[in-house]
């Protein structure tokens, strides 16, 4: 039996993807019995609680003790599932739920923990705010390299972040698997043809002829809206066919910039199940992030999304491991060398982009890290 171990990340789409579809994803091709354990806010918990039953009528679901610098006090509630299932790997999401795990192995109630890092947090706390408790933002660097370097084995998201791990952690082993971001099975199963882009484009009152790009996500904190914006109000002022769409809530900044362009900026907020069918209306999709060291060990979902959608990536300098990725394979270009002149892809080329995405960010193309760090 293995945990799969999460700490304070209430359901979304994200959650979805990333959490809950790869413990189906191991359990079904790794030949392993896991188990979600999340450790969930008190505040809506009862909801949350359900909406991840509902997609994982096996997880088990805890209520956290109260705020953030108190999670050393869910170590008795944790230890009493370990004996109960009597895991032999906790495979922990994050710092948090990795201090957790820890303790865990430690107190031999488990064998081994496998640090998930899903990015550089230390300095995600630090840069965005993420937490404001004095005693935790002083306490993340110590705590963040104590798991990188005592765990058993590493999950990284991107090359870039073992290199900060090097460099700011001393971490020295080779004791690790690079596995980005991937892909849910809406976006595995994406069919790109120009029928149903046509009819994504006229829902949204787009012409064939337009050359649409699309931003989908939140546009607060590091989605760093000034620098986006700088980027495509001169495309938008050069021709009225450029347009721009945002899969995005509503927000002030969204607010001004349809003021400015009322006939060229679309808005659709959209559920999380629907993102995969909207995405093909678009020619570009907008990856553009200020340069923090958050991004630049980043492997942001959108990225894979756009291109399995057949869309072109505008990605910024530094993002991760993808600013390379996209020039490599002809996937985009970084924003700052972009000539809004270039032609759009066709049909043919969409199709070739999706297909090539879908093969690289599916779960499946990661099997090998999956099964080695298992076996580990």
């Amino acid at each position: 039996m293995i945990f799969y171990l999460t700490y304070n990340e209430a359901p979304s789409g994200i959650f979805s993807s990333q959490v809950i579809d790869v413990v189906k994803f191991i359990e079904t091709n790794c030949n392993t019995k896991i188990k979600l354990v999340s450790f969930i806010s008190l505040r809506g918990f009862s909801s949350a609680k359900q909406k991840i039953k509902n997609e994982l009528p096996g997880a088990i679901v805890l209520p956290m003790f109260p705020k953030m610098n108190n999670w050393s006090k869910n170590k008795l509630l944790l230890s009493l599932y370990c004996k109960l299932y009597q895991p032999k790997m906790i495979i922990a999401r994050s710092v948090m739920a990795s201090k957790l795990a820890l303790l865990m192995r430690n107190n031999k109630n488990c064998d081994r923990f496998v640090y998930d890092g899903r990015g550089a947090i230390a300095a995600e706390w630090h840069e965005y705010k993420v937490v404001t408790d004095e005693q935790l933002l002083k306490a993340i660097s110590v705590y963040e390299k104590e798991v990188i370097l005592e765990a058993d084995f590493r999950i990284a998201v991107s090359n870039a972040l073992i290199d900060l791990w090097k460099h700011s952690y001393t971490y020295s082993k080779n004791d690790h698997v690079v596995i980005p971001c991937t892909l849910n099975s809406d976006f595995e199963n994406v069919k790109i043809s120009r029928e149903k882009i046509s009819e994504k484009r006229q829902q949204l009152n787009l012409n064939e002829t337009d050359t649409v790009y699309v931003y989908s996500g939140s546009v607060a904190g590091w989605q760093s809206f000034d620098i986006l914006f700088s980027f495509i109000e001169p495309i938008l002022k050069k021709s009225g066919d450029n347009k721009i769409v945002f899969f995005s809530p509503q927000n002030s900044n969204l607010d001004q910039l349809q003021k400015l362009f009322p006939a060229q900026v679309i808005r659709k907020h959209l559920n999380s199940d629907q993102v995969a069918q909207y995405l093909i209306v678009g020619d570009f999709g907008l990856l553009i992030r200020e340069d923090s060291v958050t991004n630049q060990v980043a492997s942001p979902v959108k990225f894979a999304e756009y291109l399995a959608c057949g869309l072109k990536v505008i990605i910024s300098q530094k993002l991760g491991d993808y600013t390379e990725l996209a020039e490599q394979k002809n996937w985009g270009y970084t924003y700052n060398n972009f000539n809004s002149s270039v032609l759009k892809p066709g049909i043919d080329i969409k199709q070739n982009i999706s297909k090539e995405a879908i093969n690289f960010f599916s779960k499946k193309n990661y099997l090998g890290q999956y099964k080695q760090l298992l076996s580990s």
